[in-house]
């Protein structure tokens, strides 16, 4: 395979990686957000929740690659 072929399927796996994972944390982000905002009686509440749902997808990551030592 010619190194200009090969260049061009690497560009196309990473974009197409790239769209599967935003897809992934912005479906966390929203489960993570309804979660938080279902107890949220105070503004104040409200603001953490969505602070917490924004932060809570790239912390269970970060855990998940630890247990896995990666």
């Amino acid at each position: 395979m010619p190194e200009e072929e090969k260049e061009f399927h690497k560009r196309r796996w990473r974009h197409h990686f790239k769209c599967h994972s935003d897809s992934i944390y912005g479906l966390g982000v929203i489960g993570a957000l309804v979660y938080y905002l279902q107890n949220a009686t105070t503004f104040g509440l409200v603001v953490v929740g969505i602070i917490k749902s924004i932060a809570w997808p790239a912390v269970l990551l970060y855990r998940v690659f630890t247990i896995l030592k990666m």
